[in-house]
């Protein structure tokens, strides 16, 4: 016994005919369609008066791959500024950095928190 092929049957049953010799009307339909880029979030880190400056460097170097110096001049806007901005990115990846990093702080004994903001456009 054959078995018909699964994608044909798909095909076949919302009426797409690969034979059909149509022009391709559907297709000027899909070169007007307009993208949107996704909204952005930003990960700020929140001062604290307890977290060590270099554990706040090392959070910055490890999960959102700063460099020494982009990471001590973030380590010094929280400090002096009560926050500071870590990385912008699409909310999935802000919202699992800011988790992985509140996880992180806590596991290590220190209140250090992050939270995700949207960015302003």
């Amino acid at each position: 016994m054959h078995m018909p092929d699964k994608n044909y049957d798909l095909l076949a049953t919302h009426g797409v005919d690969n034979n059909s010799t149509r022009p391709d009307s559907d297709l000027d339909v899909l070169d007007q369609v307009e993208t949107q880029e996704p909204p952005l979030y930003k990960v700020l880190i929140l001062n604290d008066d307890y977290t060590p400056m270099d554990f706040v460097v090392y959070v910055l170097k490890t999960f959102f791959k700063h460099d020494d110096l982009s990471a001590e001049k973030i380590m010094m806007d929280v400090h002096k500024q009560g926050s500071g901005v870590a990385g912008i990115y699409t909310f999935e990846v802000a919202e699992t950095k800011s988790m992985q990093v509140n996880q992180f702080a806590k596991s290590n004994k220190y209140p250090l928190k992050s939270i995700v903001e949207e960015e302003k456009q």
